[in-house]
Protein backbone atom coordinates (compact mmCIF):
# COMPACT_ATOMS: atom_id res chain seq x y z
CA UNK A 1 0.00 0.00 0.00
CA UNK A 2 2.77 2.02 0.42
CA UNK A 3 4.35 2.48 -2.81
CA UNK A 4 1.12 3.59 -4.34
CA UNK A 5 1.13 6.90 -4.36
CA UNK A 6 -1.35 8.43 -1.72
CA UNK A 7 -4.01 10.17 -3.58
CA UNK A 8 -7.22 8.33 -2.07
CA UNK A 9 -7.86 7.99 1.13
CA UNK A 10 -9.11 4.10 1.22
CA UNK A 11 -10.59 2.44 3.88
CA UNK A 12 -8.67 -0.53 5.21
CA UNK A 13 -10.63 -3.37 3.47
CA UNK A 14 -10.17 -5.49 0.41
CA UNK A 15 -12.74 -7.45 -1.37
CA UNK A 16 -12.01 -10.78 -2.84
CA UNK A 17 -15.13 -11.58 -5.35
CA UNK A 18 -18.33 -10.60 -6.48
CA UNK A 19 -21.82 -11.14 -7.33
CA UNK A 20 -24.48 -9.97 -8.35
CA UNK A 21 -24.95 -6.59 -6.19
CA UNK A 22 -22.86 -8.04 -3.41
CA UNK A 23 -19.33 -7.63 -2.87
CA UNK A 24 -17.24 -10.47 -0.29
CA UNK A 25 -14.36 -9.57 1.51
CA UNK A 26 -11.28 -11.11 2.31
CA UNK A 27 -12.09 -11.55 5.93
CA UNK A 28 -15.32 -12.89 4.62
CA UNK A 29 -17.66 -9.93 5.71
CA UNK A 30 -20.74 -9.61 2.94
CA UNK A 31 -21.58 -5.94 1.57
CA UNK A 32 -24.84 -5.09 -0.29
CA UNK A 33 -23.00 -2.95 -2.83
CA UNK A 34 -24.93 0.78 -3.87
CA UNK A 35 -21.92 2.32 -5.35
CA UNK A 36 -21.51 0.00 -8.42
CA UNK A 37 -17.60 1.28 -8.28
CA UNK A 38 -19.31 4.85 -8.86
CA UNK A 39 -21.87 3.63 -11.54
CA UNK A 40 -19.57 1.17 -13.21
CA UNK A 41 -20.82 -2.24 -12.42
CA UNK A 42 -24.07 -1.51 -13.96
CA UNK A 43 -24.73 -5.53 -14.44
CA UNK A 44 -23.89 -6.00 -11.01
CA UNK A 45 -20.57 -8.25 -10.52
CA UNK A 46 -19.40 -10.77 -12.59
CA UNK A 47 -22.49 -10.54 -14.44
CA UNK A 48 -22.74 -14.22 -16.53
CA UNK A 49 -22.99 -13.06 -19.96
CA UNK A 50 -19.98 -10.52 -19.64
CA UNK A 51 -17.69 -12.91 -18.57
CA UNK A 52 -18.33 -15.17 -21.04
CA UNK A 53 -18.40 -12.31 -23.52
CA UNK A 54 -14.58 -11.14 -22.21
CA UNK A 55 -13.44 -14.99 -21.92
CA UNK A 56 -14.33 -16.18 -25.58
CA UNK A 57 -12.75 -12.67 -26.87
CA UNK A 58 -9.86 -13.41 -24.82
CA UNK A 59 -8.93 -16.88 -26.11
CA UNK A 60 -9.08 -15.21 -29.61
CA UNK A 61 -7.46 -11.35 -29.71
CA UNK A 62 -6.53 -8.81 -26.74
CA UNK A 63 -5.43 -5.72 -29.34
CA UNK A 64 -4.64 -4.35 -32.30
CA UNK A 65 -3.87 -1.21 -33.56
CA UNK A 66 -6.66 1.21 -34.84
CA UNK A 67 -4.80 1.29 -38.12
CA UNK A 68 -6.86 -1.53 -38.96
CA UNK A 69 -10.73 -2.58 -38.87
CA UNK A 70 -11.98 -4.29 -35.74
CA UNK A 71 -15.27 -5.59 -36.38
CA UNK A 72 -16.21 -5.42 -32.45
CA UNK A 73 -15.98 -1.97 -32.52
CA UNK A 74 -17.49 -1.29 -35.52
CA UNK A 75 -20.42 -3.57 -33.97
CA UNK A 76 -20.73 -1.57 -30.68
CA UNK A 77 -20.75 1.51 -32.63
CA UNK A 78 -23.57 0.91 -35.28
CA UNK A 79 -25.43 0.14 -31.88
CA UNK A 80 -25.14 3.28 -30.11
CA UNK A 81 -25.58 5.21 -33.35
CA UNK A 82 -28.53 2.88 -34.07
CA UNK A 83 -30.33 4.04 -30.63
CA UNK A 84 -29.35 7.75 -30.31
CA UNK A 85 -28.92 11.17 -32.18
CA UNK A 86 -24.89 10.07 -33.24
CA UNK A 87 -23.79 9.01 -36.84
CA UNK A 88 -20.43 8.39 -35.79
CA UNK A 89 -18.82 7.11 -31.98
CA UNK A 90 -15.13 7.38 -31.04
CA UNK A 91 -13.58 4.94 -28.72
CA UNK A 92 -11.15 5.58 -25.74
CA UNK A 93 -10.61 4.14 -22.09
CA UNK A 94 -12.44 6.52 -19.93
CA UNK A 95 -14.73 9.00 -18.94
CA UNK A 96 -12.49 11.73 -18.86
CA UNK A 97 -10.97 10.68 -22.22
CA UNK A 98 -15.00 11.34 -23.71
CA UNK A 99 -14.70 14.14 -22.03
CA UNK A 100 -11.43 15.54 -23.24
CA UNK A 101 -12.52 14.52 -26.74
CA UNK A 102 -15.70 16.13 -26.64
CA UNK A 103 -13.54 19.44 -25.82
CA UNK A 104 -11.56 18.84 -28.90
CA UNK A 105 -14.66 17.92 -31.41
CA UNK A 106 -16.22 21.39 -30.34
CA UNK A 107 -13.39 23.37 -30.92
CA UNK A 108 -12.42 21.74 -34.15
CA UNK A 109 -16.07 21.90 -35.33
CA UNK A 110 -15.83 26.00 -35.44
CA UNK A 111 -11.99 26.18 -36.51
CA UNK A 112 -12.83 23.75 -39.70
CA UNK A 113 -15.99 26.36 -40.31
CA UNK A 114 -13.53 29.18 -40.43
CA UNK A 115 -14.13 30.42 -36.95
CA UNK A 116 -11.30 29.65 -34.94
CA UNK A 117 -12.36 32.73 -32.14
CA UNK A 118 -14.78 30.42 -31.12
CA UNK A 119 -13.37 28.02 -28.61
CA UNK A 120 -14.32 28.84 -25.01
CA UNK A 121 -17.04 26.37 -23.07
CA UNK A 122 -19.15 26.92 -20.72
CA UNK A 123 -20.03 24.97 -17.80
CA UNK A 124 -22.01 24.55 -14.86
CA UNK A 125 -20.40 25.36 -10.61
CA UNK A 126 -20.34 22.25 -9.04
CA UNK A 127 -19.73 19.68 -12.24
CA UNK A 128 -16.95 16.68 -12.62
CA UNK A 129 -15.90 16.17 -16.28
CA UNK A 130 -12.98 14.40 -15.23
CA UNK A 131 -9.33 14.74 -14.10
CA UNK A 132 -7.00 15.57 -17.00
CA UNK A 133 -6.26 19.27 -16.52
CA UNK A 134 -8.56 20.48 -19.54
CA UNK A 135 -11.48 18.07 -18.02
CA UNK A 136 -11.05 19.27 -14.67
CA UNK A 137 -10.25 22.71 -15.07
CA UNK A 138 -14.02 22.73 -17.44
CA UNK A 139 -15.09 21.80 -13.88
CA UNK A 140 -13.44 23.92 -11.91
CA UNK A 141 -13.21 22.56 -8.66
CA UNK A 142 -11.30 24.72 -6.63
CA UNK A 143 -9.68 22.25 -3.95
CA UNK A 144 -8.40 20.18 -6.51
CA UNK A 145 -7.17 22.40 -8.88
CA UNK A 146 -4.45 23.68 -6.30
CA UNK A 147 -1.00 23.12 -7.60
CA UNK A 148 -1.85 22.49 -10.96
CA UNK A 149 -2.06 25.75 -12.78
CA UNK A 150 -1.37 27.36 -14.37
CA UNK A 151 -5.08 27.34 -15.48
CA UNK A 152 -6.45 25.43 -18.69
CA UNK A 153 -7.87 28.39 -20.30
CA UNK A 154 -11.14 28.07 -22.52
CA UNK A 155 -14.05 27.82 -19.85
CA UNK A 156 -16.10 29.97 -18.31
CA UNK A 157 -18.54 28.50 -15.27
CA UNK A 158 -22.04 29.73 -14.28
CA UNK A 159 -23.66 28.39 -10.83
CA UNK A 160 -25.65 25.93 -11.24
CA UNK A 161 -29.48 25.45 -12.85
CA UNK A 162 -29.12 30.24 -13.56
CA UNK A 163 -30.27 30.29 -17.30
CA UNK A 164 -29.87 34.06 -17.20
CA UNK A 165 -26.19 33.86 -16.33
CA UNK A 166 -25.85 31.32 -18.80
CA UNK A 167 -27.38 33.27 -21.97
CA UNK A 168 -25.07 36.53 -20.30
CA UNK A 169 -22.15 34.66 -20.46
CA UNK A 170 -22.23 33.76 -24.31
CA UNK A 171 -20.21 35.85 -26.74
CA UNK A 172 -18.70 35.64 -30.09
CA UNK A 173 -15.82 33.39 -28.74
CA UNK A 174 -18.67 30.87 -27.04
CA UNK A 175 -18.19 27.13 -28.78
CA UNK A 176 -20.37 25.09 -26.68
CA UNK A 177 -21.97 24.60 -23.43
CA UNK A 178 -21.24 21.43 -21.67
CA UNK A 179 -23.42 20.19 -18.52
CA UNK A 180 -23.74 16.90 -16.80
CA UNK A 181 -27.56 15.86 -17.50
CA UNK A 182 -27.83 14.96 -13.60
CA UNK A 183 -24.64 16.13 -12.22
CA UNK A 184 -22.72 13.03 -10.30
CA UNK A 185 -20.19 14.03 -7.76
CA UNK A 186 -21.40 17.39 -7.50
CA UNK A 187 -24.77 15.89 -5.99
CA UNK A 188 -26.96 14.07 -7.89
CA UNK A 189 -28.37 17.26 -9.39
CA UNK A 190 -30.84 16.85 -12.00
CA UNK A 191 -31.19 19.21 -14.96
CA UNK A 192 -35.11 19.50 -15.08
CA UNK A 193 -36.09 18.69 -18.76
CA UNK A 194 -37.61 22.29 -19.27
CA UNK A 195 -33.89 23.15 -18.42
CA UNK A 196 -32.60 21.00 -20.60
CA UNK A 197 -34.72 22.24 -23.45
CA UNK A 198 -33.96 26.19 -22.79
CA UNK A 199 -30.43 24.98 -23.11
CA UNK A 200 -30.94 23.09 -26.51
CA UNK A 201 -32.48 26.52 -27.79
CA UNK A 202 -30.05 28.80 -26.65
CA UNK A 203 -27.62 27.15 -28.76
CA UNK A 204 -29.72 26.66 -31.47
CA UNK A 205 -30.31 30.70 -31.00
CA UNK A 206 -26.82 31.46 -30.89
CA UNK A 207 -24.38 29.05 -33.13
CA UNK A 208 -23.25 26.67 -30.45
CA UNK A 209 -22.39 22.79 -29.91
CA UNK A 210 -24.39 20.85 -26.74
CA UNK A 211 -22.49 18.69 -24.70
CA UNK A 212 -24.32 16.81 -22.31
CA UNK A 213 -21.53 14.74 -20.57
CA UNK A 214 -23.26 11.65 -19.65
CA UNK A 215 -20.40 9.92 -17.95
CA UNK A 216 -21.82 8.97 -15.28
CA UNK A 217 -26.07 9.12 -15.73
CA UNK A 218 -25.86 7.40 -18.88
CA UNK A 219 -26.05 3.76 -20.39
CA UNK A 220 -29.39 2.94 -18.57
CA UNK A 221 -28.85 4.38 -15.28
CA UNK A 222 -32.19 6.84 -14.97
CA UNK A 223 -34.17 3.80 -16.85
CA UNK A 224 -33.41 5.42 -20.35
CA UNK A 225 -30.56 4.70 -22.18
CA UNK A 226 -29.58 8.41 -22.06
CA UNK A 227 -30.45 10.29 -19.59
CA UNK A 228 -31.06 13.35 -21.73
CA UNK A 229 -34.46 11.59 -23.47
CA UNK A 230 -36.52 12.43 -20.17
CA UNK A 231 -36.31 15.48 -21.71
CA UNK A 232 -37.16 15.07 -25.72
CA UNK A 233 -33.73 16.58 -27.33
CA UNK A 234 -30.96 16.10 -29.28
CA UNK A 235 -27.24 16.77 -28.28
CA UNK A 236 -24.51 17.02 -30.51
CA UNK A 237 -21.78 15.72 -28.23
CA UNK A 238 -22.13 13.04 -25.53
CA UNK A 239 -19.45 11.48 -24.00
CA UNK A 240 -20.15 8.01 -21.55
CA UNK A 241 -18.22 5.65 -20.18
CA UNK A 242 -18.53 3.69 -16.73
CA UNK A 243 -21.82 1.83 -17.61
CA UNK A 244 -20.86 0.67 -20.89
CA UNK A 245 -18.17 -1.59 -19.34
CA UNK A 246 -19.60 -3.09 -16.31
CA UNK A 247 -16.22 -2.66 -14.79
CA UNK A 248 -14.10 -2.94 -17.87
CA UNK A 249 -12.45 0.35 -18.89
CA UNK A 250 -13.71 1.45 -21.86
CA UNK A 251 -15.03 5.54 -23.11
CA UNK A 252 -16.76 6.87 -25.61
CA UNK A 253 -17.84 10.01 -27.62
CA UNK A 254 -21.19 9.97 -29.46
CA UNK A 255 -21.23 12.74 -32.34
CA UNK A 256 -23.79 14.20 -34.16
CA UNK A 257 -23.49 14.11 -38.22
CA UNK A 258 -22.86 17.24 -38.64
CA UNK A 259 -20.28 17.74 -35.79
CA UNK A 260 -18.34 14.03 -36.88
CA UNK A 261 -17.69 15.98 -40.19
CA UNK A 262 -14.83 18.29 -39.06
CA UNK A 263 -12.56 15.16 -37.83
CA UNK A 264 -10.43 13.61 -40.29
CA UNK A 265 -7.63 11.08 -40.43
CA UNK A 266 -5.00 11.89 -37.58
CA UNK A 267 -7.61 14.85 -36.17
CA UNK A 268 -7.79 11.69 -32.68
CA UNK A 269 -6.35 8.59 -31.77
CA UNK A 270 -6.10 6.27 -28.77
CA UNK A 271 -3.90 2.93 -28.36
CA UNK A 272 -5.82 1.08 -26.17
CA UNK A 273 -9.40 2.45 -27.05
CA UNK A 274 -12.22 0.51 -28.96
CA UNK A 275 -9.79 -2.66 -28.58
CA UNK A 276 -11.19 -5.72 -29.31
CA UNK A 277 -11.23 -7.05 -25.53
CA UNK A 278 -12.63 -3.48 -24.64
CA UNK A 279 -15.74 -3.48 -27.28
CA UNK A 280 -16.43 -7.86 -26.90
CA UNK A 281 -17.72 -6.73 -23.23
CA UNK A 282 -19.05 -3.31 -24.43
CA UNK A 283 -21.54 -5.05 -26.96
CA UNK A 284 -22.51 -7.74 -23.66
CA UNK A 285 -23.53 -5.18 -21.85
CA UNK A 286 -25.36 -3.21 -24.29
CA UNK A 287 -26.77 -6.59 -25.28
CA UNK A 288 -28.42 -7.04 -22.05
CA UNK A 289 -29.33 -3.32 -21.41
CA UNK A 290 -31.43 -2.69 -24.61
CA UNK A 291 -33.05 -6.27 -23.89
CA UNK A 292 -36.65 -6.59 -23.67
CA UNK A 293 -37.94 -5.15 -20.58
CA UNK A 294 -34.50 -4.52 -19.11
CA UNK A 295 -34.92 -0.10 -18.94
CA UNK A 296 -38.53 -0.58 -17.79
CA UNK A 297 -37.22 -2.61 -15.02
CA UNK A 298 -34.79 -0.24 -14.21
CA UNK A 299 -37.38 2.33 -13.98
CA UNK A 300 -39.51 0.19 -12.01
CA UNK A 301 -37.11 -0.49 -9.17
CA UNK A 302 -36.20 3.33 -9.64
CA UNK A 303 -39.52 4.15 -8.57
CA UNK A 304 -39.57 1.63 -6.04
CA UNK A 305 -36.17 2.93 -4.27
CA UNK A 306 -37.23 6.51 -4.55
CA UNK A 307 -40.63 6.02 -3.15
CA UNK A 308 -38.52 3.99 -0.04
CA UNK A 309 -36.49 7.29 0.47
CA UNK A 310 -39.21 9.44 0.55
CA UNK A 311 -40.55 7.52 3.58
CA UNK A 312 -36.76 7.41 5.36
CA UNK A 313 -37.32 11.50 4.98
CA UNK A 314 -41.22 11.83 5.50
CA UNK A 315 -39.80 9.50 9.04
CA UNK A 316 -36.61 11.45 10.00
CA UNK A 317 -36.61 14.99 8.40
CA UNK A 318 -33.98 15.85 11.25
CA UNK A 319 -32.15 13.59 9.31
CA UNK A 320 -32.75 14.00 5.27
CA UNK A 321 -33.67 17.22 3.88
CA UNK A 322 -34.05 16.26 -0.02
CA UNK A 323 -34.15 13.07 -2.03
CA UNK A 324 -33.05 13.52 -5.70
CA UNK A 325 -31.94 11.89 -8.55
CA UNK A 326 -33.64 9.53 -11.17
CA UNK A 327 -34.10 5.52 -12.16
CA UNK A 328 -31.34 4.28 -9.98
CA UNK A 329 -28.87 7.31 -9.63
CA UNK A 330 -30.17 8.33 -6.26
CA UNK A 331 -28.58 10.99 -3.62
CA UNK A 332 -30.25 11.99 -0.14
CA UNK A 333 -29.54 15.79 0.99
CA UNK A 334 -28.52 14.91 4.47
CA UNK A 335 -28.94 18.02 7.11
CA UNK A 336 -26.44 15.73 9.40
CA UNK A 337 -22.85 15.13 7.96
CA UNK A 338 -22.65 13.34 4.98
CA UNK A 339 -19.85 11.33 5.25
CA UNK A 340 -20.08 10.62 8.76
CA UNK A 341 -23.87 9.03 7.57
CA UNK A 342 -21.34 6.70 4.60
CA UNK A 343 -19.65 5.25 7.84
CA UNK A 344 -22.44 4.39 9.72
CA UNK A 345 -23.70 2.50 6.50
CA UNK A 346 -20.59 0.76 5.71
CA UNK A 347 -20.66 -0.22 9.35
CA UNK A 348 -24.00 -1.87 8.73
CA UNK A 349 -22.39 -3.18 5.38
CA UNK A 350 -23.95 -1.30 2.82
CA UNK A 351 -21.96 0.21 0.40
CA UNK A 352 -22.66 3.80 -1.08
CA UNK A 353 -20.60 7.28 -1.49
CA UNK A 354 -20.31 10.94 -0.33
CA UNK A 355 -20.87 13.49 -2.91
CA UNK A 356 -21.42 17.51 -3.10
CA UNK A 357 -23.89 19.69 -1.56
CA UNK A 358 -23.93 16.99 1.39
CA UNK A 359 -25.36 14.48 -0.46
CA UNK A 360 -25.24 10.72 -0.15
CA UNK A 361 -24.78 9.09 -3.64
CA UNK A 362 -26.70 5.51 -4.09
CA UNK A 363 -25.87 3.96 -7.53
CA UNK A 364 -26.90 0.43 -7.09
CA UNK A 365 -26.67 -1.70 -10.72
CA UNK A 366 -28.87 -1.97 -12.69
CA UNK A 367 -30.45 -5.63 -11.85
CA UNK A 368 -30.86 -5.14 -7.88
CA UNK A 369 -34.03 -6.13 -6.61
CA UNK A 370 -36.69 -5.38 -4.54
CA UNK A 371 -35.15 -7.98 -1.79
CA UNK A 372 -31.77 -6.15 -1.99
CA UNK A 373 -33.20 -2.43 -1.38
CA UNK A 374 -35.29 -3.26 1.00
CA UNK A 375 -32.16 -4.37 3.05
CA UNK A 376 -30.42 -1.10 1.92
CA UNK A 377 -33.66 0.73 2.74
CA UNK A 378 -33.75 -0.79 6.24
CA UNK A 379 -29.83 -0.09 7.16
CA UNK A 380 -30.36 3.69 6.06
CA UNK A 381 -32.90 4.31 8.54
CA UNK A 382 -31.26 2.22 10.90
CA UNK A 383 -28.66 4.86 10.30
CA UNK A 384 -30.73 7.83 10.70
CA UNK A 385 -31.30 6.55 13.90
CA UNK A 386 -28.31 7.47 15.04
CA UNK A 387 -28.60 11.21 14.42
Amino acid sequence: MNSILQTYKRKNISFQRGKGSYLYSTTGQKYLDFLAGIAVNSLGHCHPRVVKALKRQADKLWHVSNSYVIPEQEKLAKTLCDLSFAHNVAFVNSGAEAVETSIKIARKYFFEAGRPEKNRIITFTGAEHGRTLAAQFAGNNTEESIGFGPKVDGFDQVAFGDHEAFSKAINNKTAAIMVETIQGRGGIRTIPNECLKQLKKLCKDNDLLLILDEVQCGIGRTGRLFAFEHAGIEPDIVPVAKGLGNGFPIGACLVSKRVAACMGPNSHGSTFGGNPLAMAVGNAVLEVITGKGFLARVEEMGGYFEDGLRSIQKNYPHVVDEVRGKGLMRGIKMKVDNIKFCDILFDNKLLARQGGDNVVRLLPPLTVNKKEIDTALDIIGKACRNF
